[in-house]
């Protein structure tokens, strides 16, 4: 179990959070789309991107052209991976809300140098994704390696969030004749499409077939 820091500790709803690292790798793991949040020229910048956690760290990559990219090394940001598993409809309009599970990740992005530790990583990414496809894959270029900025953050100030459940409501809005409950929502993958000028006779790789999300 971790200690929150003064960045990390819920304030509120304090009996949602989490801040022990199974709670948090599970969240990291099931889903690879973050938001990371940083400061471009002095106003805040939210960008969406890929991640994958690799033991106690998280990865994310994007063009080293990237002026996000560029200001986010050695900068403090904050990373936020949120999973959406239900609306919650309450008898109240102030009482409805999520069910959901997000992790926040704070820290200062460290720059992943030199082709062989960029290609390791990357090959862990797609490793995680797609178990077998990096063997299968053209070659990585050095241009591309050259190309691709890496970043990443150290799990050490980190905490969840999870809320889940039914509807809160007071026991005075209890009587209300209105429906109240759960829509769950799940992500499920739709049958996969090949490329248009995909080879005939190329196979649809098991990972893809098993692939998920949540």
């Amino acid at each position: 179990m971790q200690h929150p820091s003064p960045r990390t500790r819920v304030r509120r709803l304090q009996e949602k959070a989490a801040y022990d690292r199974a709670t948090i790798d599970a969240i990291l793991d099931a889903m690879p789309v973050a938001h990371v949040g940083h400061v471009v020229d002095g106003f805040p910048v939210v960008t969406p991107t890929l991640q994958w956690r690799e033991g106690d760290r998280i990865y994310w990559h994007g063009s080293s052209a990237s002026r996000m990219q560029k200001r986010a090394t050695d900068a403090q940001v904050c990373v936020t991976v949120t999973l959406t598993d239900g609306m919650l409809l309450a008898r109240s309009g102030l009482e409805h809300s999520v069910n959901y599970r997000c992790v926040m990740v704070f820290g200062q992005a460290e720059l992943v140098e030199g082709t062989a530790a960029k290609t390791a990583h990357l090959r862990a990414m797609m490793d995680q994704m797609f178990p077998g496809r990096w063997e299968t894959l053209r070659p990585i270029t050095a241009q591309e390696l050259k190309a691709t900025r890496i970043l990443s953050l150290p799990l050490t100030e980190v905490s969840a969030k999870v809320s889940a459940g039914p509807p809160a409501d007071p026991p005075e809005d209890r009587d209300w004749p209105v429906w109240a409950g759960v829509l769950p929502i799940h992500l499920t993958m739709g049958a996969p499409e090949p490329a248009p000028d995909l080879a005939p006779g190329i196979a649809l790789p098991d990972y893809a077939k098993a692939y998920r999300i949540g």
